[in-house]
C-alpha cells in the first residue's frame, strides 16, 4: 500500500487570473509538478467542467466559486484566495464539502494605504480635475483651491490592517489621524478613536474607507453622510464597491460639495478587461477612477503568491490549517508514522467514535490534535504501523463525517 493517499506529482493545480508565477515556484520546490496557469478569469458557467479534477484551486478576487461550483469539484481539497478579501467563495458551501480556504490579509496592506495617500494628495491638489481640463486643451492654472496635506486630518473608517498602515504613514506626512472602528483597537501613534462614524465624517478633511463586505457596510456612506462631511473634503474607497452610493457621491461632486473623490472598487465589475466599465462617476473631473488596483503592485502580487502558496503547500503536505478563514486552526508538526485527516460536523460524540474506531483495530495512537470552530471539527491523527486504510475506512463510517483522508 502506497504511503500517501495521493502521490504530489497527481495533485492536480489550477492557478487562475494572472497569479504570480513565485506561486507555482513554491510548489515545484515542494515536489508538486501537475500545475496549470491561466491569465484570466473564467466565467462562472465554465468553473464546473474545469474544476471537476482539480485538488488545489488559486483564484483572485474576479473568480467566483458559488456552492454549484464547489459542489461539482468532487477532489478539490482548498481553495486558495490570492488577495485579501474572500467574499467570492461561498465560505459555507466550502466547509460543507471538507474544502479549506485560505487567503493573504496582510501582504498589500502597504500598496493599497500607498494608492490611498497618494490619492488624497492627488484630489487635495485639484490634479484630477486640472489633468481632466489639460486633457481638453484648457489652461486653468491658479491656486484656487490647492491644499497640502500636512496640517490635514485624516479620518479612517475600520482601522484594521490598512488603516493603521495607512494611520503611520499619514502622521509621517504631518497629518492629524481620526478613526472609528466597531472594534475596540489599540491607536498607533498619535491616531484618535472617534465615537462614532459621523463624528469622523464631521472632523475630517480626507475621509478613507478600509471596510469589510457585510450587512452592516453596505450602502454606508449614502447622501446624507455625505452631506456631513465638510464642503471641501475628498472622499476615498479602496475597500468594497458596496459601501458607498455612487450616484449619491456622483451627485455630491457635480453639485460642489465635495473637493473630490478617489475610486477603486465598485458594486459590479468587468469580469475581463475586455468588458465594459461604466459608473455614475464617469465625466466628473473631480472624480480619479482606478479599476481595483489597490493591492495591484508587483510588490504585493509577489508577496501574496508566496503567502498563499505556503499555506496550500503546508495544509496538502501536513493538514496545517493555520489561518484558514473557513477551517479550526491546527498547526501540525511533521511526523513519522501514517497520519489521517478528519473533517466534521461539530456534534457531540465524534472523537469518542474516532478514538473507539481506533481502539477496535488495535491502532496505536502516536499524537492527535482536535480543533472545532463553528460548526465544523477537525481531527488530525498521526498512527503507528501501516493501518492507515483499515483507519480510513472506519472513519468514513463516523455520524457527521464531512471527509476523511489518509494524508501520509
Amino acid at each position: 500500500m502506497s504511503a500517501t493517499s495521493l502521490d504530489k506529482d497527481k495533485i492536480k493545480i489550477l492557478l487562475l487570473e494572472g497569479i504570480h508565477g513565485n506561486a507555482a515556484e513554491a510548489f515545484r520546490a515542494a515536489g508538486y509538478s501537475h500545475i496549470e496557469r491561466r491569465t484570466a478569469a473564467v466565467p462562472e458557467e465554465e468553473l464546473p467542467e474545469l474544476v471537476r479534477d482539480v485538488h488545489i484551486l488559486g483564484i483572485r478576487s474576479r473568480t467566483q466559486l458559488t456552492a454549484d461550483v464547489i459542489g461539482a469539484a468532487g477532489k478539490l481539497i482548498a481553495v486558495g484566495a490570492f488577495c485579501i478579501g474572500t467574499n467570492q467563495i461561498d465560505l459555507d458551501a466550502a466547509s460543507q464539502r471538507g474544502v479549506a480556504v485560505f487567503n493573504a490579509p496582510f501582504s498589500n496592506t502597504r500598496s493599497v494605504a500607498e494608492l490611498v495617500l497618494a490619492e488624497a494628495i492627488l484630489l487635495l491638489r485639484g490634479v484630477p480635475e486640472k489633468n481632466a481640463q489639460a486633457q481638453r486643451g484648457e489652461w486653468a492654472k491658479s491656486v484656487g483651491t490647492s491644499r497640502e496635506i500636512r496640517g490635514k486630518t485624516l479620518g479612517i473608517v475600520g482601522y484594521g490592517n490598512i488603516g493603521k498602515q495607512l494611520s503611520v504613514l499619514a502622521e509621517g506626512l504631518g497629518m492629524r489621524v481620526v478613526f472609528h472602528d466597531t472594534s475596540d483597537v489599540l491607536p498607533l501613534g498619535n491616531a484618535r478613536p472617534t465615537p462614532g462614524l459621523a463624528d469622523v465624517l464631521r472632523e475630517a478633511d480626507v475621509v478613507t474607507l478600509h471596510v469589510p463586505d457585510a450587512p452592516a457596510t453596505r450602502g454606508l456612506i449614502g447622501a446624507d453622510e455625505i452631506a456631513a462631511m465638510k464642503p471641501d473634503a475628498v472622499l476615498v474607497n479602496a475597500s468594497r464597491g458596496t459601501v458607498v452610493d455612487l450616484d449619491a457621491l456622483a451627485a455630491a461632486l457635480r453639485e460642489g460639495h465635495l473637493a473630490g473623490a478617489a475610486v477603486d472598487v465598485y458594486p459590479t465589475e468587468p469580469r475581463s478587461n475586455d468588458d465594459p466599465f461604466e459608473t455614475p462617476l464617469q465625466g466628473i473631473d473631480r472624480a480619479l477612477l482606478t479599476p481595483h488596483v489597490g493591492g495591484s503592485t508587483v510588490e504585493a502580487q509577489e508577496n501574496i503568491g508566496a503567502e498563499v502558496a505556503g499555506k496550500l503547500v503546508r495544509y496538502s503536505d501536513t493538514g496545517t490549517t493555520e489561518t484558514s478563514v473557513n477551517f479550526p486552526e491546527v498547526v501540525l508538526p511533521a511526523h513519522g508514522g501514517h497520519r489521517l485527516l478528519h473533517i466534521h460536523r461539530n456534534v457531540p460524540g465524534v472523537l469518542a467514535a474516532i478514538n473507539g474506531a481506533f481502539s477496535a483495530m488495535g491502532a496505536n495512537v502516536a499524537a492527535q490534535f482536535l480543533q472545532t470552530r463553528g460548526e465544523l471539527g477537525y481531527v488530525v491523527a498521526d498512527l503507528d504501523g501501516h493501518q492507515s486504510r483499515q483507519a480510513l475506512d472506519a472513519l468514513r463510517q463516523i455520524g457527521g463525517t464531512i471527509r476523511a483522508r489518509v494524508l501520509y
